[in-house]
């Protein structure tokens, strides 16, 4: 019987037969020689180098005629809409900076130079990985972009809180987001890079060592916004006004001082409040304690540059305070709430390349990329090249120029031209007040190539290790032993642990102790040799630079009917006075009545506010109200999830039954457990509080602590 167009004879249809086609390697597909498909543009075109852009040399600067490069950052840019595709988790903040130093002898930018002056800024942090609907306290990067609205322009320094990043070069900034995003034919999980994928990027992707030490660390876990170091990552350059370049790192330093918290408590945080930094944000500026930062430079020349033991051109590579001080030139002030989330947090657009007279680029092959890169995605998620004229992206100097048209224009071109040059009038080019850039010498053949001097992948991350307290280390192994263990793939984990071998010998062994490999593997080749001799940096730790102070922090006082009044109210003042702020639990929503009949009003019940919230507690309870919260099985996970996360417990001597029933043994008490008999006792308690954590604590609580000091 003849074949029937359009009808089912068990054959393929015309388009089957095609896709099938399609699909027979050797045919439409193109093998390379090394085995398997060839990797092809969007077009088809096979692909030499999918690791390096084109340069002007191995340190020159980026050429826009790589069209791979150019399609690929095309393409990823475009992959998300209205949501960013990176750090679409954010909240944001308005504030004021205030330069107290002029640096007028290294550059010519105004926000820099004329000391005393106020520029209005927007400063929005976020999560990396996760989406909009995520939580805030995942173990991830935090982005800190700031927007400053200066006199000349808007400048826009797109920091992070952790100062390196997990590549060397643009083109691979698709990858890596692509591995640590919820893997693509099962869309979980989100917002956490336990997983296979992430983890086989990163374990053939050497260059990334130094940022997972950063990410592994408490670094990924801030306690707050308000308490995260900022930095621009790259070196940047200062003009000045003879055309001479100054190299520059840009640093953000909080100063109430660095705060993360566990990793357990972090779990439970999410659970308990998923908006927890963004409340903590928010509540602060709005009970008028706004956070500030310390804006603070390190700046270098070429002979530094020359002889520094790393590329300052390596965006993997930090300078150590150390060798280069931090010079605080000003500050800033976070004090003013959105009035529109969407209007102002969401739609506002940060470009690394926005950038004011006096402030100039580096060759960075990352920061090249970004320069090219950020714009292109505006386009995308605003809509159109007129977002410059969205309230929150408009610069609050006079703007003037012959651009018209285009999606949503608000502000078009008023009168006869819109040309240049022209006889009719209107604004024109001026050298003496425009952007100049500057004027580098460029050599070097047009080559798709990384520098040797980008090859040192692993010196630095040790160093970031050894400058670790033994907590912090222990926090790092512990990181590292979660995360590999969500791998499936054995041979995953143990790429990863022959990274760490070139990193510190004791954190691949508990490693693989916690993994339970059953050997350690063979030391990954290194592409230089790992140094040795760098010292510990003192910048690098949490703990070693401590704030001393409980201000700025959350205290949680856990109040029973008959508690003492005398002693909830002095609690309540000396918080106050720090300044700090507390919150009262209690086992009803109504409150709890005190010992003298007075109502203490409770802002959370205790099935909602659990310990992991606060900072410290206190159990100012009554010898029924204990024996009452001793049944209570969130009574009791409140004051054992405290004890685990070595916060200090103040407690009135009634509350010792709920203690002892939390499973917390008398042999357990230690300096942390501190009896509260009256008011008197409250200043020694708060003192104590200002070490934030018992940290020894854990080292006799956490099952893995024993292995870790087996090896310590």
């Amino acid at each position: 019987m003849p074949k029937v167009i359009g009808k089912d004879t068990g054959a393929t249809s015309l388009a089957t037969e095609f896709e099938t086609e399609l699909g027979q390697a050797g045919e439409l597909h193109q093998l390379a020689p090394e085995g398997g498909d060839v990797l092809t543009t969007q077009q088809g075109v096979p692909v030499a180098d999918d690791q390096n852009t084109l340069r002007g040399g191995e340190r020159g600067p980026a050429l826009l005629e790589d069209f791979h490069f150019r399609e690929k950052i095309f393409h990823f840019d475009h992959e998300r809409i209205p949501e960013r595709v990176v750090h679409a988790r954010g909240y944001g903040v308005h504030g004021t900076f205030t330069l107290n130093e002029s640096l007028e002898e290294f550059t010519r930018a105004k926000v820099l130079t004329e000391a005393g002056e106020k520029t209005p800024m927007f400063v929005r942090f976020s999560t990396v990985i996760g989406n909009k609907g995520s939580f805030d306290l995942a173990r991830d990067v935090r982005g800190f972009a700031a927007k400053f609205y200066t006199k000349e322009g808007n400048w826009d320094i797109v920091a992070n809180n952790i100062p390196v990043f997990f590549i060397q070069d643009a083109i691979k900034f698709p990858d890596m987001v692509h591995a640590a995003k919820p893997i693509p034919d099962r869309e979980f999980p989100q917002a956490q890079t336990a997983h296979d994928n992430f983890w086989d990027f990163i374990t053939l992707t050497p260059e990334s060592m130094h940022m997972i030490m950063w990410v592994m660390s408490d670094r990924a876990i801030p306690r707050s916004f308000r308490f995260m170091e900022g930095f621009g990552v790259h070196s940047f350059r200062l003009i000045n006004e003879a055309g001479k370049s100054t190299y520059v790192k840009f640093h953000f330093k909080p100063r109430m001082g660095l705060q993360s918290v566990l990793w357990n408590e972090a779990q439970k945080i999410n659970g308990a409040d998923p908006d927890f930094h963004r409340r903590d944000l928010w509540d602060a500026i709005d009970l008028g304690a706004p956070p500030s930062w310390d804006f603070g430079v390190q700046l270098f020349d070429d002979e530094f540059a020359d002889q520094f033991e790393f590329d300052i051109l390596d965006a993997t590579k930090i300078i150590p305070e150390e060798q280069v001080p931090v010079r605080i030139i000003g500050e800033f002030v976070l004090d003013g709430l959105v009035d529109n989330f969407f209007a102002e947090t969401e739609q506002v657009a940060f470009c690394t390349q926005n950038v004011v007279p006096g402030v100039g680029f580096t060759n960075d092959p990352l920061l090249q990329g970004r320069n090219f890169s950020y714009l292109d995605t505006q386009l995308k998620r605003l809509g159109g090249p007129n977002f410059t004229q969205i309230p929150i992206n408009q610069p609050r100097c006079p703007v003037s120029n012959f651009q018209q048209d285009g999606h949503m224009a608000i502000r078009n071109v008023k009168g006869r031209a819109n040309y240049e040059p022209n006889s009719w009038g209107g604004p024109r080019q001026s050298p003496a007040a425009g952007y100049r850039h500057f004027d580098a010498e460029e050599n070097g053949r047009k080559v798709q190539a990384r520098p040797g001097s980008f090859s040192d992948h692993y010196s630095q991350a040790r160093q970031f290790f050894i400058s670790q307290t033994p907590i912090e280390q222990k926090h790092i192994g512990d990181a590292l032993v979660f995360e590999l263990s969500k791998c499936e793939r054995v041979d995953i984990r143990q790429r990863m642990v022959a990274h760490l071998r070139n990193i510190d010998e004791k954190l691949a062994t508990v490693v693989t102790t916690g993994l339970g490999l059953p050997a350690l593997p063979d030391p990954a080749p290194a592409a230089s040799p790992v140094m040795t001799t760098l010292p510990p940096s003192d910048a690098l730790s949490i703990l070693k630079r401590a704030p001393g102070s409980f201000a700025g922090r959350k205290l949680g006082i856990l109040v029973s009917d008959g508690a003492p009044t005398a002693l909830v109210e002095a609690l309540t003042e000396a918080v106050k006075a720090l300044p700090a702020v507390y919150e009262i639990i209690t086992p009803k929503t109504a409150g709890a009545i005190l010992d003298d009949g007075t109502v203490a009003e409770g802002k959370q019940k205790i099935d909602g506010g659990p310990s992991v919230l606060y900072d410290a507690v206190v159990l100012a309870l009554s010898a029924e109200g204990a024996a009452l919260l001793s049944k209570d099985k969130t009574a009791k996970d409140f004051v054992s999830d405290a004890f685990a996360h070595c916060k200090f417990i103040g407690y009135t001597p009634e509350a010792e039954a709920l203690i002892l029933k939390a499973g917390i043994d008398r042999e357990e008490f230690d300096e942390g457990l501190i009896p509260l008999s009256g008011a008197e006792d409250v200043p020694a308690f708060l003192a104590a509080c200002r070490q934030l954590r018992l940290w020894q604590r854990e080292l006799t609580t956490d099952l893995d602590a024993a292995a870790f000091l087996e090896t310590a």
